[in-house]
């Protein structure tokens, strides 16, 4: 039995609507500076799981998706980037850390990490204006450009950049996912627990719609996408939703939360990610599965009237088992990415035609992203998909594990 705790640098930080315990992979003991069973023992009671009681008392977790995460971030091994991004989706309830995906969030505070940290060249950070941070995603294997505002040679973190989901504004920071279809390097390349897809398409199934069986439901439309996030969109009518709900209209109902894993599970092995609806199981952090209605007007979390004619469209996420109190940054992506696809059922929910940015409604209040789609020889991709979070350090020290 072990009587004294380790004491590791790290830094605890709220990045969009998400937040997670940051370090520097040099940081960490040796022995979990590789990849494998003791970096994730750690960071499993760094964060308090497994916890049965689905509180992480004992942790820096507080009990949710959105904030049982860690991040480990290291001087750049790729050229032309300026560090390693890697993010664990730390189970909350049993002993698992997927590795599968990235967290697009947390995307936005890695590169305010990194520049206080001193990972970054100091060449390249001005006293004044915006740093340009160039990330290397080492999940999926993608490049992440992040604009950092810059004041005093400090980062600025406090600003009048509101983003629905968080209570108080900031500064913005402008996230360019380029490339953001997911290939064969990415999808857990650093992981020692997932089954990787390999298939480069964005769509793996080769369309924009599919019919997706699943047995005790029935046969939904779907667009399958590999951007940011492997995503399943189906139709919330299909499924007897509105796509107006908030968190506890699907999060206290357990026949819908098991509807919607059922859902995700045939997903996942229909897109190639995992052979089995065992293996899709053991991996919740993807794919994600989502649901979108046309617009119309509802009374967001906090309170918020949302207008119709003030969105394009309606989208409501779930993440680990559970609806998203607001959106996850990599299902933007994918929500980024459908809209500007034309046929896809975000985009005819949208209302349709060639769309280089979506306003959408979440269960928070809204938030707008940006694509750049091509097609060529009949396959679509995207260049890059672009949004606004913002970051900020919310205790720094040492964590005890």
């Amino acid at each position: 039995m072990m009587t004294q705790q380790t004491k590791i640098p790290a830094t605890y930080m709220r990045g969009g609507t998400s937040k997670g315990v940051f370090f520097r992979l040099q940081d960490l003991p040796l022995d979990a500076q590789t990849p494998g069973a003791a970096r994730d023992a750690l960071l499993l009671r760094v964060v308090g799981s497994p916890d049965l009681y689905g509180k992480q008392i004992d942790g820096m977790g507080n009990g949710t998706s959105s904030t049982s995460k860690a991040v480990i971030v290291s001087p750049a091994t790729r050229p032309d980037h300026d560090v390693d991004y890697l993010f664990g989706q730390v189970a909350i309830d049993r002993p698992f850390v997927d590795w599968s995906g990235n967290c697009g969030n947390l995307s936005a505070a890695v590169g305010a990490f990194a520049i206080q940290s001193g990972l970054l060249d100091a060449a390249r950070v001005p006293k004044d204006g915006v740093a340009v941070v160039r990330i290397w995603q080492a999940n999926i294997g993608k490049t992440i450009i992040a604009h950092i505002p810059m004041t005093g040679g400090q980062v600025q973190e406090l600003g009048d950049f509101e983003l629905d989901g968080v209570t108080f504004p900031a500064a913005e920071v402008v996230l360019e996912f380029l490339d953001p279809a997911a290939d064969e390097e990415g999808n857990g390349a650093h992981s020692t627990n997932s089954t990787n897809s390999t298939n480069s398409a964005m769509f793996p199934t080769g369309r924009v719609i599919d019919d997706l069986e699943v047995p005790g439901i029935g046969t939904l439309r779907a667009t399958m996408i590999n951007a940011g996030i492997p995503t399943i969109f189906i139709e919330a009518q299909a499924v007897g939703c509105t796509g107006t709900e908030l968190q506890d209209a699907i999060n206290g109902d357990a026949r819908a939360l098991a509807m919607f894993e059922t859902i995700r599970t045939h997903g996942a092995v229909r897109m190639g990610l995992v052979q089995t609806l065992e293996q899709a199981a053991q991996r919740q952090h993807t794919p994600k599965v989502a649901f979108v209605a046309p617009p119309v007007s509802y009374t967001a979390s906090g309170g918020r009237q949302v207008h119709a004619g003030d969105i394009d469209l309606l989208v409501r996420a779930l993440s680990m088992g559970k609806l998203h109190h607001a959106m996850m940054g990599t299902a933007a992506v994918a929500i980024g990415a459908a809209a500007a696809i034309p046929g896809t059922l975000v985009n005819l929910a949208a209302g349709g035609g060639e769309r280089a940015a979506v306003r959408f409604g979440h269960p928070s209040g809204t938030l707008r992203v940006g694509a750049a789609a091509v097609q060529k020889d009949g396959e679509w991709s995207v260049v890059k998909a672009v949004m606004s979070r913002s970051a900020r350090i919310l205790m720094e020290g040492w964590v005890r594990a």
